[in-house]
């Protein structure tokens, strides 16, 4: 069996490597690093298809230094323990440091990536992270302080079409047989920016001529033969991410038919159920919030369900959550008021308790006013009464904004009542 386009043209220095002039053309970061042979501990936080595994083996091809990789996916502690074991017993006293490559970095558990922090930050491995999940959210506050986030780009269409040509002309097996590139839009487009999509559908394509016809491509074939293969959806790979993101953005759309679409396209090429659950749930209180709170509560009741009744039932429960999320009202109030919070906490640190919030426990505490002034809002009309609760230097600063829709409307007024000296 032929390996693999998108394996045999794997880019083996950098200046076979395709996109990301940002971080590895002449004035890029990578580059320098690259160059000096100093590489700092960094994750890659990209979409699929970008080149991010690649990335990491020519910098270590590079740089001459041992290469050790895991997957998040099907590693746990003890792997990443021997495999740093290893990195310490056969490193050389002059030798850079060994590169131990993660993909998918975003799917370690706490503990695990607790037990890369010692390796990491004692130098005995340089850790290269790859995600397409923002660190930021999905990466332990200890080690992202100690890595670098750079960001890769989706690649343009005249780095698509750079890799076409490349791919046509240098490849061992291609380059020997005769090829007419009429049209090449279609061929872009369902790519996406991403390099695999696009050698893959070269490959598709190029393997449904016999070997002594010619491989024409335009518009109309490719977009036959990919109609052709529509399950092409492989849920460990990159089409993964494309039907979850038309899924979710359907509901957010309030698109029942397209939402019910995209589900079927996963549950007929055998999507993990509690997956799909979980991205509900996500989606319930992402997109649908406080705009009809019970959306929430149905989705954790159909991930409840297809935990215990699996394929192929657990499809109705998915299917009657996906449509009363398409259809319900939308807000995402709650979402920016916690994106907006963390960006006060992080630009403004560990403010302090206004000391009548504070806990008492002890006659010492009490002595310092801990507790003090306190009002208890039980103990006044309307179980409510007008007092400070953020921290003195935030005390004006307004973060949740209610959105226009019936049950936000009804909060907003209350709030508005309770908080005259706040305009909500």
């Amino acid at each position: 069996m032929s390996i693999p386009l998108a394996e045999r043209l794997r880019p083996q220095t950098l200046a076979d490597y395709v996109g990301q002039k940002h971080l590895v053309g002449e004035q890029g970061v990578l580059r320098k690093m690259i160059e000096q042979k100093r590489i700092s501990s960094f994750i890659m936080w990209g979409p699929p298809g970008v080149g991010k595994t690649t990335l990491a083996f020519i910098i270590a091809q590079t740089i001459h230094t041992a290469f050790y990789t895991l997957s998040a996916v099907s590693s746990g502690v003890k792997e990443v323990r021997e495999v740093i074991e290893k990195a310490r017993s056969n490193r050389f006293f002059d030798s850079p440091t060994p590169i131990l490559f993660i993909d998918e970095i975003h799917r370690f558990s706490k503990s695990q990536q607790d037990s890369l922090l010692a390796a990491v930050e004692k130098g005995i491995v340089t850790l290269i992270g790859a995600t397409t999940e923002n660190p930021s959210f999905e990466v332990i506050r200890p080690l992202l302080s100690r890595c670098q986030v750079y960001v890769l780009q989706s690649l343009t269409e005249a780095d698509l079409t750079d890799l076409l040509h490349r791919a046509l002309t240098q490849d061992e097996i291609l380059k020997n047989r005769k090829v007419e590139l009429r049209e090449t839009e279609a061929m872009l487009r369902y790519s996406g920016g991403d390099a695999r999509k696009l050698l893959n559908i070269v490959d598709l394509i190029a393997n449904s001529y016999p070997e002594n016809e010619t491989i024409v491509f335009t518009n109309e074939i490719v977009t036959r033969e990919l109609q052709q293969n529509p399950q092409a959806y492989d849920k460990n790979g990159e089409m993964h991410y494309d039907i979850i993101s038309a899924f979710i953005k359907s509901i957010r759309g309030s698109d029942p038919d397209a939402a019910l679409y995209w589900l079927a396209r996963m549950v007929s090429a055998g999507e993990d159920p509690k997956f799909i659950a979980r991205r509900l749930v996500i989606s319930a209180s992402e997109d649908i919030g406080l705009a009809n709170p019970n959306a929430l509560l149905l989705a954790n009741a159909a991930f409840d369900a297809v935990e215990k009744i699996g394929w192929p039932e657990g499809r109705i429960p998915l299917a009657e959550v996906t449509v009363y999320l398409a259809t319900s009202p939308k807000s995402n109030s709650a979402y920016l008021g916690i994106g907006k919070a963390l960006s006060i906490v992080e630009e403004t640190g560990n403010e302090p308790v206004p000391l009548h919030l504070r806990n008492a426990p002890t006659k010492l505490m009490t002595d310092l006013g801990y507790g003090a002034d306190y009002k208890y809002a039980h103990n006044f009309p309307g179980h409510f009464v007008d007092q400070q609760y953020l921290p003195d230097a935030l005390k004006e600063v307004s973060i949740w904004k209610p959105q226009e829709n019936p049950a936000e409307e009804k909060l907003k007024e209350r709030m508005n009542v309770l908080w005259k000296r706040r305009s909500y």
